[in-house]
């Protein structure tokens, strides 16, 4: 683990941490997100979140227009091409079941039932670094959202697959999508390895919705390559696992986790809301 990673938390007595899983996963408690955070609270905040990928707030009273703030505290808001939102009011991007089934039949024909392991905004040179979902409509039961520790995930491969996947260059095709919206950007290929600019952790980073292909290989190989990556990402040793309740929001580190929505509720209207942050001001106009 780098010294990034393993960097003691900024003290904020307010703020109790409870880890969920070994690497991946903390509850936060002590902190309303509506009102704005003490400095010590957001440095606690954003090193919980580089150390354990993804945190979890319960109970928290939040509408578009605080959720939004909160956000806005760790870094510049990302305006998802596909808002219909004015964005001047708060870049809210509404993910609900009705929306996704239309999309998922239209878009992602070719993404099998229980492989859609993806990052948020991995088709732009830069994705945003942070996104905060909060819940709005919830199923009874079901509904929960696993997000899968990347560096584990490569941690986990075979000296050989490692060595293999070092330098290759994965696409991220999300063209069609962005058609739809009236918005064009061209395909983008990451390294299937990276390493985290803040952690220094390698990432096995690969968005199975996104068409993915790597470069410089055979068809065959690459997608045999591309299994191993998924059989990774589905291991619950890598996994954490949220079931949402009235109140929760999830605050996750896009750069260091991949993550998976289980629709286990029929055809329940559940729906999230998303903020997304964009990258420091260096990167994130590419």
């Amino acid at each position: 683990m780098s010294v990034a990673a393993s960097a003691a938390l900024p003290d904020d007595d307010s703020i109790r941490i409870r880890p969920l899983q070994p690497t991946i996963g903390a509850e936060v408690e002590g902190v309303d997100l509506s009102r704005p955070l003490a400095p010590a609270q957001r440095d606690a905040i954003r090193a919980a979140v580089l150390r354990h990928k993804v945190v979890f707030f319960r109970d928290q009273a939040l509408d578009n227009e605080s959720q939004a703030a909160f956000a806005a505290q760790f870094g510049a808001l990302y305006t998802h091409p596909s808002t219909t939102r004015d964005p001047r009011v708060a870049p809210i991007h509404r993910i609900a079941a009705v929306d996704a089934a239309k999309y998922e039949k239209r878009l992602h024909r070719d993404v099998p039932p229980g492989d859609g392991y993806h990052s948020d905004t991995s088709w732009r040179l830069v994705p945003t670094w942070g996104a905060v979902l909060r819940a709005v409509t919830l199923p009874e039961v079901g509904g929960d959202t696993i997000w899968v520790d990347a560096n584990l995930a490569y941690e986990g491969l075979s000296a050989e697959l490692k060595e293999r996947l070092e330098g290759l260059h994965v696409t991220h095709d999300f063209r069609e999508a962005l058609a739809a919206s009236g918005h064009d950007y061209p395909i983008v290929a990451h390294p299937v390895v990276r390493a985290h600019r803040e952690t220094g952790q390698k990432i096995l980073w690969v968005n199975l919705t996104q068409k993915p292909q790597i470069l410089g290989v055979e068809l065959a190989e690459s997608r045999a390559l591309l299994d191993e990556v998924l059989r990774q990402y589905k291991r619950p040793e890598f996994q954490v696992r949220f079931s949402w309740r009235p109140g929760s929001v999830a605050f996750w580190d896009n750069r260091a986790a991949v993550h998976y929505a289980v629709r286990n509720y029929g055809d329940f209207p559940r729906h999230l809301e998303r903020v997304l942050i964009a990258d420091e001001p260096l990167y994130a106009g590419l």
